[in-house]
Protein backbone atom coordinates (compact mmCIF):
# COMPACT_ATOMS: atom_id res chain seq x y z
CA UNK A 1 0.00 0.00 0.00
CA UNK A 2 1.34 3.44 -1.00
CA UNK A 3 1.15 6.09 1.70
CA UNK A 4 1.43 9.69 0.52
CA UNK A 5 3.86 11.72 2.57
CA UNK A 6 2.76 15.07 3.95
CA UNK A 7 4.26 17.94 1.93
CA UNK A 8 7.15 19.77 3.62
CA UNK A 9 5.64 23.21 4.19
CA UNK A 10 9.07 24.76 4.73
CA UNK A 11 9.80 24.08 1.05
CA UNK A 12 6.50 25.55 -0.21
CA UNK A 13 6.22 28.99 -1.83
CA UNK A 14 3.11 29.75 0.25
CA UNK A 15 4.74 29.05 3.64
CA UNK A 16 5.98 31.89 5.83
CA UNK A 17 7.04 32.62 9.40
CA UNK A 18 5.01 35.07 11.49
CA UNK A 19 6.11 37.27 14.37
CA UNK A 20 3.39 35.82 16.60
CA UNK A 21 5.08 33.55 19.15
CA UNK A 22 1.87 31.54 19.67
CA UNK A 23 1.35 30.97 15.93
CA UNK A 24 4.76 31.17 14.21
CA UNK A 25 4.01 29.09 11.09
CA UNK A 26 1.58 30.16 8.38
CA UNK A 27 0.19 29.53 4.89
CA UNK A 28 -0.66 32.38 2.52
CA UNK A 29 -3.21 30.37 0.52
CA UNK A 30 -5.31 29.00 3.39
CA UNK A 31 -4.67 31.97 5.69
CA UNK A 32 -3.72 29.57 8.50
CA UNK A 33 -1.46 30.56 11.37
CA UNK A 34 -0.49 27.76 13.71
CA UNK A 35 2.01 26.33 16.14
CA UNK A 36 2.29 23.34 13.80
CA UNK A 37 3.12 23.24 10.10
CA UNK A 38 0.06 24.25 8.04
CA UNK A 39 -0.10 20.93 6.16
CA UNK A 40 -0.79 19.16 9.48
CA UNK A 41 -3.76 21.44 10.10
CA UNK A 42 -5.05 20.93 6.54
CA UNK A 43 -4.90 17.16 7.04
CA UNK A 44 -6.65 17.43 10.41
CA UNK A 45 -9.43 19.74 9.13
CA UNK A 46 -10.13 18.13 5.74
CA UNK A 47 -8.76 14.60 6.01
CA UNK A 48 -6.70 15.17 2.83
CA UNK A 49 -3.15 16.23 2.14
CA UNK A 50 -2.49 19.85 1.11
CA UNK A 51 -3.77 20.30 -2.48
CA UNK A 52 -1.81 23.49 -3.27
CA UNK A 53 1.75 22.57 -2.27
CA UNK A 54 4.17 24.14 -4.73
CA UNK A 55 7.87 23.63 -4.12
CA UNK A 56 9.95 26.77 -4.06
CA UNK A 57 12.93 26.90 -6.41
CA UNK A 58 16.18 25.51 -5.04
CA UNK A 59 18.15 28.32 -3.44
CA UNK A 60 21.49 26.60 -4.03
CA UNK A 61 21.19 27.29 -7.76
CA UNK A 62 20.70 31.00 -7.11
CA UNK A 63 23.80 31.49 -4.98
CA UNK A 64 26.57 33.38 -6.63
CA UNK A 65 30.08 32.99 -5.38
CA UNK A 66 32.26 36.05 -5.23
CA UNK A 67 36.00 36.01 -5.16
CA UNK A 68 37.28 37.70 -2.08
CA UNK A 69 40.31 39.89 -2.51
CA UNK A 70 42.71 40.34 0.37
CA UNK A 71 44.42 43.68 0.64
CA UNK A 72 47.96 43.58 1.96
CA UNK A 73 48.29 46.57 4.28
CA UNK A 74 51.83 45.73 5.45
CA UNK A 75 53.53 46.79 2.23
Amino acid sequence: MYVMKRPDCTKCIYYYITLDERHPKACKIFNIKSLHVPSADIKRFTGHECPVFKERPCENKKKMYRESSIIDTTA
